[in-house]
């Protein structure tokens, strides 16, 4: 319901509309041990209370919104929804789950990232999605690409500025045994920022870049906190069938551990 609210705002400055949807999970009992009416009724009754209470909230904000339940895997349902009706982004809550937990996600968050080809925005409790100041993390890929454009898109619409950042993350024994790879790696993440950084300001957009090293998730969750980012912007790399529903740690962890919103760039 907060990351509800949290696209009430941003529909409105984006004067976009709203598909509200909550999915029944399939029922995998024995129906024949049972009435299937009332399995079925019991199972979609959730689903249309939250669609009760998000039509109640959309009404309070003045909010035009259509409120979808569909029946089927949650992951495959949001996604096909999503890509019938044309969306360009579907946003999701995080709850506040403890520390082992969190790392993880959450199987219908990641599969929906997995699988969807939408841009998906990922809304923790308690926080507010913003695009003044965006972080956007980069390692020079194809799907980081898609990323930067994203952060500078917004950061232009909305007179935000960027951070712009890329890890170098390997094993402590590099240092000791390959500490040439190490520099080089450093060099080409500079490259990957400056690449970024002069993209950016020919759109006219206010750039800082960092290069750091260490656990890839935890410097940038760490640079989100201290600089008081509102969004991190992160690609998505490109998996086909079963690996695609399972996202890369990386991302998986930042979505886990962030303090702002997070919007993985398809």
């Amino acid at each position: 319901m907060h990351a509800l609210r949290e696209s009430f705002k941003f529909a409105s400055n984006e004067k976009c509309w709203i598909t509200v949807a909550s999915v029944v999970p399939p029922y995998v009992g024995d129906l024949d041990m049972v009435g299937v009416g009332n399995v079925m009724g019991a199972m979609r009754k959730p689903c249309e209370d939250a669609l009760k209470e998000a039509d109640r909230l959309a009404k309070e904000e003045g909010v035009l919104i259509k409120t979808v339940c569909e029946e089927g895997d949650i992951f495959e349902r949001i996604s096909d929804l999503a890509a019938g009706e044309n969306c360009d982004l579907i946003v999701m809550g995080r709850r506040g789950l403890r520390r082992f937990e969190r790392a993880l996600v959450g199987s219908v968050t990641a599969r929906v990232i997995g699988y969807s080809q939408r841009d998906v925005l990922v809304v923790p409790s308690d926080t507010q999605v913003g695009f003044h100041r965006v972080l956007v993390a980069t390692d020079g890929s194809k799907q980081c690409r898609s990323a930067v454009e994203r952060a500078i898109d917004f950061s232009r619409s909305y007179g935000g500025e960027m951070l712009v950042i890329s890890i170098v993350d390997v094993p402590a024994e590099f240092y000791a045994e390959a500490p040439q790879i190490v520099e080089d790696m450093v060099h080409k993440a500079k490259d990957y920022v400056e690449e970024v950084k002069k993209q950016a300001g020919a759109s006219g957009v206010k750039v800082e870049t960092l290069v750091r090293e260490g656990e890839a998730y935890q410097a940038i969750v760490d640079i989100a906190k201290t600089r008081g980012v509102n969004t991190i912007v992160m690609g998505s790399h490109g998996r086909t069938g079963l690996k695609r529903l399972l996202m890369g740690s990386v991302a998986e962890k930042v979505i886990g551990y962030a303090p702002c919103p997070v919007l993985i760039a398809k």
